[in-house]
């Protein structure tokens, strides 16, 4: 037989504290997203149109791709179909943009050498009302270490998208689903929507990594939290 002693001690938890945990997400106003979400829109719109008309979609199914694979299609003689030139300037997807900040955040990078910057990004978008933060919390920490890295002398944006926006994004590109994607510097017809998102977005702050060569010394951090102790159990003897 067991009783139950009543709850109502608390003791002291100790855990370390870091300020290098979270990165804010720079603030981006309602209005301010739909404009960004419409321009960007209408920049995009090109590379859908051109995938409609040109690229045939895939149809889900191991038989279609077998047959897509065995049998060559020949293009109408006469007939161009060049792609858009701002192709070249997009990465779509998670893996992609993740590869790619990783890459200019490298202290080998020939953009840290002050060589050509083709491939760096200007303005990242991320579709995050329909993602778990777990997804997507990556995106501050790399963009502002990429920008601190690379030669430019303007951030690298990062805007967040509040409302879900990923099946506009997809439409206006030309493919099953977009959760994030990045435009790269130079993109063509890309300059009304970087003025747009240069006035409007802040860049990203990290605070501790502008004073990395501080000599300052900073203690330890360690919390403390008052924590309640749940009910002990008291075994009982009993007497048959």
């Amino acid at each position: 037989m067991t009783t139950s002693v009543p709850a109502g001690r608390k003791r002291l938890v100790h855990h370390l504290d870091t300020p290098f945990s979270t990165v804010a997400w720079p603030e981006v106003s309602v209005d301010d997203q739909d404009t960004i979400l419409e321009l960007l829109c209408n920049l995009l719109s090109p590379i859908g149109q051109h995938r409609r008309t040109h690229l045939k979609a895939s149809q889900g199914k191991r038989k279609a791709k077998r047959k897509a694979s065995a049998k060559l299609v020949t293009p109408e003689v006469g007939v161009t179909k060049p792609k858009p030139e701002l192709v070249d300037y997009v990465d779509v997807g998670f893996n992609a943009i993740t590869r790619g900040l990783e890459s200019m955040s490298s202290g080998t990078q020939a953009i840290h050498a002050g060589q050509s910057s083709e491939n760096s990004y200007k303005m990242i978008f991320v579709s995050r009302g329909t993602q778990s933060a777990a997804f997507n919390c990556h995106f501050p920490k790399l963009v502002g270490v990429a920008s601190r890295m690379c030669a430019s002398t303007e951030d690298i944006k990062l805007i967040g998208f509040s409302k879900s926006c990923s099946e506009r994004l997809a439409e206006n590109l030309g493919i099953a689903r977009v959760s994030s994607l990045a435009i790269k510097k130079d993109a063509p017809g890309a300059q009304a929507l970087w003025t747009f998102v240069s006035g409007h977005v802040a860049s990203v702050d990290i605070a501790w990594l502008d004073n990395t060569r501080s000599i300052q010394y900073k203690p330890t951090q360690i919390a403390a939290v008052e924590t309640k102790i749940g009910p002990k159990k008291v075994k009982t003897s009993q007497v048959s």
